[in-house]
């Protein structure tokens, strides 16, 4: 009976591993589709995003998705750093997105960011 309750937790806690790591990485892609609104300024440097423009408003609903707590915020940035190489040499115009939409996500999208902070 005791090996049977010992197999039962582990399916249930690879079943939760599971669960976790797929709303992870749907998380993490729609953040991708949020930053790939503003392809034409990362990829072109133009038109430059304003508030209320869609690239700035994916801008903001990224600022939701990476508040409140410290754990969102890490996953956000962790999400976005892995976005650096995808949008490499333009990885400049992705770091200044924020600042042209006047919004902080608690973190700068720099190679040298440290999520961990």
């Amino acid at each position: 009976m005791g090996s049977q309750k010992l197999m039962i937790v582990l399916v249930v806690l690879l079943t939760c591993v599971t669960m976790v790591s797929s709303t992870t990485e749907i998380e993490c892609s729609s953040m991708t589709a949020l930053v790939s609104t503003c392809y034409a300024f990362i990829t072109y440097g133009s038109p430059d995003p304003s508030p209320g423009s869609p690239c700035c408003n994916a801008m903001a609903s990224l600022k939701v998705l990476s508040d409140p707590t410290v754990e969102n915020r890490r996953f956000a940035c962790r999400c976005l750093m892995s976005l650096i190489s995808t949008y490499n040499p333009n990885a400049y115009a992705l770091a200044t997105l924020p600042g042209f939409c006047q919004i902080s996500l608690g973190f700068s999208i720099d190679p040298n960011t440290d999520c961990n902070l």
